[in-house]
């Protein structure tokens, strides 16, 4: 199995629509998949749409409703889900042995945490499974990869941090874009034209650090002249280690909330 060649996506809302589009943009073919949800929505031409069950067999079913839909879901869909099938979920909070016990006859189940730039080939994407065999761990590895990056995790206990770092992370940078374009407009630009401002510079700034040789800290430190006015602005992030205790206590409480949510999916059964 070099590729999975039929592709269920049981769920079709934001982040598996950007997901498909991603896929798509890479070149899978459209006829490739099928997407099932309760209600009619529209798919990318060539993508079948169904509000039924459909019959199988397929290479591979991704799991992109709700968590707390899981229990109903799953008696319809694992009868589809048979040896030569791979169940991907992007259920937050939803563990590899939930998803094993619900689909147990899988050829391996796999927890897959992109973020909406999948949709343009941009997402750092975190994996972690059970049971696959070689041949499926490539399959899936190559499926991420044209989503962005596959991050493959050694211990299941890491992914709800990682999920808050890469999966949640775009929150919090529209939040701080947002922030430094808000200040600006406190400080006397146009808010129009501190946002498009703001936007542009983090848009420069990311993709220098995703091509750069140097670390981000090595880059700060950089752009940054002895007593200049980037040094100045440094110095009050800086201080008291500001900034860094602040996006920690943002990704502590992101983690603690996915962990949360694993409990009570592990209650639901």
């Amino acid at each position: 199995m070099a590729a999975f060649r039929s592709i269920l996506i049981a769920g079709y809302g934001a982040m598996t629509g950007a997901m498909l589009e991603g896929w798509l943009v890479s070149g899978i073919t459209p006829g490739t998949f099928t997407a099932y949800g309760p209600r009619a929505k529209t798919v990318p031409d060539g993508v079948r749409f169904t509000a039924q069950v459909p019959d199988g067999p397929f290479d591979a079913i991704v799991l992109g409703f709700k968590p707390q839909m899981l229990a109903d879901a799953a008696p319809q869909l694992k009868l589809l889900a048979g040896s030569e099938t791979t169940v991907i979920s992007v259920l937050a909070g939803v563990e590899l042995a939930s998803l094993a016990r619900h689909f147990p006859q899988a050829g391996g189940v796999v927890r897959l945490m992109p973020n909406l730039a999948a949709a343009i080939g941009k997402s750092p994407n975190a994996l972690v499974a059970t049971g696959l065999d070689d041949e499926r761990r490539i399959a899936v590895t190559d499926l991420a990869e044209r989503l962005g990056s596959a991050e493959w995790l050694a211990d299941e206990g890491q992914f709800e941090l990682v999920t808050a770092l890469a999966g949640s992370g775009p929150g919090f940078v529209y939040r701080f874009i947002d922030a430094l374009a808000a200040a600006a407009t406190r400080l006397g630009l146009e808010a129009d034209q501190a946002e498009r401002l703001a936007v542009q510079m983090v848009e420069g700034a990311a993709t220098l650090a995703s091509a750069a040789d140097l670390s981000p800290a090595e880059l700060a430190r950089k752009v940054a002249s002895p007593g200049g006015m980037t040094q100045k602005g440094l110095d009050v992030l800086d201080e008291g280690e500001a900034l860094t205790r602040l996006v920690t206590d943002t990704l502590r409480s992101a983690r603690d909330r996915g962990r949360e949510m694993a409990a009570e999916a592990r209650e639901q059964g």
